[in-house]
């Protein structure tokens, strides 16, 4: 670890060095590059420098321990404590950000949540969720856009997929993926009775396109009137957009823009981001099913959270937490961001149980 650690701050100085080279300042494309690794870089090899001073301070301060005036001796192996539990603090800072990241972290986000068992109480959980989701976005400065709504009647969201976009967005969001189910009164129950309903929701990066190359001879292309929010003016052009890819099935329909153009950009790209996580489906698959994470595979078919509206109550059943507050909860406030956050502090803890069985194995 150290000498990943050396190379760290190595690094840094080089990218200093190289900001100074008038090669690289008129090349905007590279000092922007050189920018962002060297902002990844800091924080570690800041926390670096930090403990390799405290270690420094914790020398001295273990040799002023043996001093033989014994009120000095005292002070001495009081801070010595403190210096121990800094070191221990800063060590563990350095391996948690040793740790592999997730490559799609800072991308963008296709959402897609449809209703599940429960008839036209599940579209309305459905419809529940999207809005919690919407103003936990907006919470978090990230930005919303419909492709495909698809709703009831009654009011609720039979499917809808959108685009999250906006710093991190995928990282705050990736572990909503799978079943969540819903235990409450529907407002058509006449006898009071609870009912149990489902919604999924898949949560996909959205890639690039030379992360996923698609063929135009694989595609069908549909062009139809949308039958989506906007009135009259949606209907009088056919701008809906259909993409049928022949060789997996999928089907991607886009009727949030009024632009065909927009719609089929749109289909392409939530393609593109399904097709992606099919192939990382495959890798994992092939790969080892013990090294598919628990938190965050994935799993549609996976029931990660119950919402006990009865009781008040909100349990994710794969951190074993429950929290109260279900209404503020369901307006994307309360303590949802604290269950984000314990599902990623979750997620940082096994990497590093993982990361210390493998250095283990080696010794």
């Amino acid at each position: 670890m150290i000498e990943r650690l050396e190379n760290f701050l190595k690094r840094v100085q080089e990218i200093d060095e190289l900001f100074s080279d008038p090669e690289v300042i008129s090349n905007p494309e590279l000092l922007s590059k050189l920018a962002k690794e060297r902002a990844d870089l800091l924080p570690v090899a800041s926390s670096f420098e930090s403990l390799k001073n405290v270690q420094k301070e914790l020398d001295d301060a273990k040799n002023m321990a043996n001093d033989p005036d014994l009120e000095v001796a005292e002070m001495a192996n009081e801070e010595v404590e403190k210096l121990l539990f800094e070191v221990e603090r800063l060590e563990q800072v350095l391996r948690n950000a040793l740790l592999p990241k997730d490559p799609n972290d800072d991308k963008n986000v296709i959402m897609e949540i449809r209703g599940g068992t429960g008839g036209d109480e599940a579209a309305l959980f459905a419809g529940d969720l999207f809005r919690m989701y919407q103003r936990y976005a907006q919470k978090n400065g990230l930005e919303v856009d419909i492709i495909n709504l698809n709703e009831t009647e009654q009011g609720g969201i039979k499917e809808v997929v959108c685009t999250i976009q906006g710093e991190a967005a995928y990282r705050l969001l990736k572990h909503e993926s799978g079943v969540h189910r819903v235990q409450r009164v529907p407002t058509t129950e006449t006898q009071g009775r609870i009912h149990t309903s489902t919604a999924t929701v898949a949560v996909l990066p959205e890639v690039d396109e030379v992360d996923v190359q698609i063929r135009s001879e694989d595609l069908r292309i549909d062009i139809f009137h949308s039958g989506g929010p906007g009135g009259q003016n949606v209907n009088k052009v056919a701008t809906a957009v259909r993409v049928v890819h022949n060789p997996t099935g999928i089907v991607v329909v886009s009727q949030g823009e009024r632009s065909q153009l927009r719609n089929k950009t749109e289909a392409l790209s939530v393609l593109r981001s399904r097709l992606y996580e099919q192939q990382i489906r495959e890798q994992e698959e092939s790969t080892s099913a013990t090294r598919k994470s628990q938190v965050g595979s994935g799993e549609r078919s996976e029931k990660i959270r119950t919402y006990n509206f009865p009781q008040d109550r909100l349990t994710d059943h794969r951190i074993n937490m429950s929290i109260h507050g279900l209404q503020e909860i369901m307006v994307g406030a309360g303590q949802f961001g604290s269950l984000v956050e314990s599902l990623l502090q979750d997620e940082q803890a096994r990497l590093l149980e993982e990361a210390e069985t493998e250095t283990q194995k080696r010794g």
